[in-house]
């Protein structure tokens, strides 16, 4: 979760802004015919060298006959959410929803309305609010995401899906997923690949809706948390939100929360930034064979273009090391036809 604190908020509400002006006619607006078909599981890919090694390591190390086959048990692949399984630009999408929180609950705490960081969030006066820093940011995401029983946060995050859109898509966030990436979802699983999220995002932000957008189960999701309790509320026991935080998943963070919730190392690793770092790199020692997969924002037009100086989802030391190591790098621009479902036909 402090992935998404430790913003520029600044910066990021001008792209905000930005985003409200665009046009979308600045996008391609072109729709594209995708069939998955036996032959060719991933149509919404490019033919050509990251599609090939994909299908070329899922193949062979679950061909039983392969000196690098994989037993089904072990077969466990983990995805980063945020820019590896959907956007994450001009900000981290929980954040919009940790802002709209507090806007929401503004009328239950007059007394926001006079102290910070609460005055500077509902008066949308967002460089102040960079001002406050770290503890500041964590004083508006405990206040919004706590208070209320995992059940409330839950009908919270699905409410709020069902209405919010994206500032520059005019989508429901939940709609701005990747589709090449549900395609190679679907692939792993027909293969026997059990599927994982493992991302700094709040776990209980996640489960509502990695199901059905996904078909990830809700107990296969690995996320940052705030502490609970439980409550046996007079015979009707509830688990209730803390404004503490519990644990933080991301870098260093993932190796320990693949341990402590799946207990098993991963053979097949994506994510798009350094903090899914120390993620591939577990992965990458594991005694099995495995595959560490990188998507890198290249598509300045479709998406956004964006890598080592990057305010969000910043990718540097990761890709020099996928570089180094030659592990597979998603060209966004080139490796894929298209970006999101929407835009199939």
């Amino acid at each position: 979760m402090k992935k998404y604190i430790l913003l520029s908020i600044a910066f990021t509400f001008l792209l905000i802004i930005s985003c409200k002006k665009e046009n979308s006619n600045q996008i391609e607006n072109v729709t594209i015919e995708t069939e998955v078909t036996e032959s060719d599981p991933l149509p919404s890919w490019n033919e050509g060298a990251t599609k090939s090694a994909i299908m070329d390591f899922v193949s062979d190390v679950s061909n039983s006959e392969s000196q690098n086959f994989i037993p089904i048990a072990d077969r466990i692949a983990t995805f980063d959410n945020d820019g590896n399984l959907w956007s994450e630009q001009p900000a981290y999408f929980q954040l919009f929803f940790a802002i709209e929180r507090v806007k929401a609950l503004a009328s239950e705490h007059p007394e926001w309305q006079t102290t910070q960081p609460f005055k500077s969030v509902l008066e949308d006066d967002m460089k102040t609010l960079a001002s406050f820093g770290e503890h500041g940011l964590l004083e508006l995401v405990m206040a919004s995401h706590s208070g209320m029983t995992t059940e409330e946060f839950e009908q919270i995050v699905t409410d709020w899906l069902a209405t919010a859109k994206h500032p520059r898509f005019d989508k429901p966030y939940n709609e701005l997923v990747y589709q090449p990436m549900l395609e190679l979802l679907d692939y792993l699983r027909a293969n026997d690949f059990k599927t994982f999220i493992v991302s700094g995002g709040g776990i209980e932000f996640m489960r509502p809706w990695v199901n059905e957008v996904y078909g990830i189960p809700t107990d296969q999701v690995v996320g940052s948390s705030i502490a609970t309790e439980f409550d046996y509320n007079n015979g009707n026991p509830v688990i209730r939100r803390l404004p503490k935080l519990d644990f933080i998943d991301d870098k260093e963070g993932k190796p320990i929360g693949i341990n402590k919730y799946i207990g098993k190392k991963p053979v097949f690793a994506s994510g798009n930034s350094d903090g899914d770092l120390q993620m591939l790199q577990y992965t990458d020692s594991n005694s099995y064979p495995s595959f560490q997969l990188y998507l890198h924002h290249t598509d300045s037009v479709r998406e956004w273009a964006y890598d080592r100086d990057s305010h969000i989802g910043k990718l540097d030391k990761g890709l020099d090391e996928a570089n180094e190591k030659g592990w597979t790098i998603i060209d966004m621009k080139n490796d894929w036809k298209v970006i999101y479902p929407f835009q199939l036909n």
